[in-house]
């Protein structure tokens, strides 16, 4: 894609049909609306939307365990990646978040969009679990804090997603100070710099 993408080419590369395509476009229009009274996302990303951010979150679900019922998105923010990932695939997924504009924004985006999420207003670390099928993350801390925060939701079988930029090879070391995982590292569509993590058999190192 040269310069900014359209709607249209983020929705021919996430393969998604036009009754998907059209309620992603109703989110972008309405975080573009409330961009303008609450900061969701970096004003230098607004020009780029469609790549920066529902391109870069769509392709998270090509990676989703399959038959995934139960999604954790920790720190969702703005929805990104679990509100995308919600329309995208229909699946249920928890977005976790502690701001309550951001919240406000979440529930108006999910009513407009029909998301299949529910919205925890709660601090991640006040959070006391469960057994989920897939945790992601998106710019909210280094993999060895993300690990740590989403350890609750672990149980044999849970993916970690977690899309990362050009340090990911770092964090990935420093993570192994205290856990053990097997990774895969995928090409991010949107970010020639980035990457997807999917991490399974995640569990601390023995001491």
């Amino acid at each position: 894609m040269a310069g900014p993408a359209t709607a249209e080419e983020v929705g021919q590369s996430l393969d998604v049909s036009r009754e998907t395509l059209d309620r992603l476009g109703a989110y972008a229009e309405l975080l573009q609306k409330w961009q303008r009274r609450i900061n969701l996302v970096s004003a230098s990303t607004i020009a780029d939307l469609w790549r920066r951010h529902i391109l870069d979150c769509g392709q998270i679900a090509r990676y989703l365990p399959p038959g995934a019922r139960d999604i954790v998105d920790l720190g969702s923010g703005a929805g990104l990646p679990g509100l995308i990932l919600a329309i995208v695939t229909g699946t249920a997924v928890h977005l976790v978040e502690s701001d309550a504009r951001k919240c406000a924004f979440l529930h108006e985006a999910a009513r407009l969009t029909g998301a299949p999420v529910k919205i925890h207003r709660v601090r991640i670390e006040d959070l006391a679990g469960w057994p989920a099928d897939a945790v992601t993350g998106r710019a909210l801390a280094p993999l060895p804090r993300l690990l740590d925060l989403a350890e609750r939701f672990l149980r044999p079988g849970t993916i970690c997603l977690f899309p990362k930029g050009r340090e990911a090879g770092e964090e990935l070391t420093e993570s192994t100070k205290g856990w053990m995982m097997r990774v895969e590292r995928f090409a991010s569509l949107s970010d020639p710099s980035g990457s997807i993590l999917r991490l399974s058999e995640v569990r601390r190192s023995r001491t």
